[in-house]
């Protein structure tokens, strides 16, 4: 157990080690980030704040020394880097954990060798491999890169007419992989924590909308049937047990018409989708993420009330910093910030949670509260 008073070292200083240092912070732990710009969003809230590459030898080094244990915010670090650090200190997840997550191929090998469900897929390393595969599928399809995608970054939507050499030359990655297109109802999340011990507890389920590959809004509690739901939470459960994991996972869904389930992406961390359970439990993701690592007991996720969490993206700015404060005369509003200096279309800049007695009302004070800034940005109305 690393009890509270040690130090907890994060590769990566995004929002999610911001909102990771803020709950280990106040739990009374001490907190070193690396992360290769001096002003990212966790350095401020860090004791230990190391600007450095993520292959960085030495700054590697020095944040094992700093730390007790070693945990990580997203996917795009050298495997490498978090193999360095666990010869010297503990790093949950299990870098081989992140080894699999972060690379499309091993995450949908994966998948299929233990039989979890997921869409039809083929691996293309050419033109000519494509165009051979896309005679196999027989209706749409989506390429993917096999790494460093995230966002919605690194796939290409094909109609069944797509022309594979301009696919191939389009995408430009070394090895992609081809997904049959799947006619999802509903895109959903399970977070689930599990400790050394076996021992695992998951969030109920997340219904999430995106918009070009971002998080647009996400409903909490998913609104489907208690069947799915159940189904869901098993099959995240399944999925950590497989991978002996040790932390959070995040476990991307889509929903079928007929209530079938098939896995999307897995994230060895915490979640974009789980934002609202630092209002909406007893215990949020960035405090289950902290307990697990750390060999804590899980805490209590029954959530307090239904919410909708909405991603501010830096669209938002367009016209410089947008007039937060008719936000806080809303009930039930809380705005969360990262502190960027720099607001680009599209880049995730803070969210904002809308806590209501019900999830329809929630969705109604949250267009309220964001469409006068949309308009004032040019952009257009959230109307359901």
């Amino acid at each position: 157990m690393i009890p509270p008073g040690k130090t907890i070292g994060i590769v990566g200083g995004g929002q999610l080690g911001r909102m990771l240092a803020l709950t280990a912070r106040r739990l009374g732990y001490r907190i070193a980030v690396l992360d290769p710009e001096l002003a990212c969003p966790a350095a401020p809230v860090a004791d230990v704040a190391l600007t450095a590459p993520f292959d960085d030898s030495k700054a590697l080094r020095r944040l094992a020394e700093a730390s007790d244990v070693v945990t990580y915010e997203f996917e795009n670090i050298p495997v490498e880097s978090l193999r360095q650090i666990a010869s010297i200190r503990p790093v949950f997840p299990d870098p081989e954990v992140l080894h699999l997550c972060q690379h499309r191929e091993r995450e949908r090998e994966f998948l299929k060798k233990y039989n979890f469900p997921s869409p039809r897929f083929e691996i293309v390393a050419s033109a000519n491999e494509l165009a051979s595969a896309l005679t196999r599928f027989p209706g749409k399809t989506r390429l993917k890169s096999s790494a460093f995608g995230y966002d919605g970054k690194g796939q290409l939507p094909l109609e069944p007419s797509a022309n594979p050499q301009q696919a191939w030359s389009q995408i430009n990655v070394p090895r992609a992989v081809l997904e049959e297109h799947v006619p999802f109802v509903r895109e959903l999340s399970v977070l689930i924590a599990r400790q050394a011990t076996g021992l695992s507890v998951p969030f109920p389920p997340f219904e999430n909308r995106h918009q070009e590959g971002v998080l647009e809004r996400t409903i909490f509690p998913a609104r489907t049937s208690a069947t799915t739901a159940t189904a869901a939470l098993s099959l995240a459960s399944q999925i950590a047990d497989q991978l002996k994991l040790v932390g959070l996972l995040g476990v991307e869904l889509f929903e079928l018409a007929d209530g079938k389930l098939l896995v999307n992406e897995l994230a060895p961390r915490v979640h974009n989708s789980g934002h609202l359970t630092a209002e909406t439990c007893h215990t949020s993701q960035f405090e289950q993420q902290i307990r697990a690592v750390c060999g804590l007991p899980l805490g209590l996720v029954t959530p307090l009330c239904p919410a909708v969490m909405f991603n501010l993206l830096g669209d938002l700015w367009v016209q410089g910093e947008p007039d937060w404060s008719p936000l806080f005369a809303l009930p039930g509003t809380v705005l969360h910030l990262y502190g960027k200096s720099v607001a680009r279309p599209g880049r995730k800049m803070g969210h904002l949670t809308i806590r209501a007695a019900t999830t329809e009302e929630a969705i109604r004070l949250g267009n309220l509260a964001l469409n006068p800034i949309r308009t004032k940005a040019g952009l257009p109305a959230l109307t359901a």
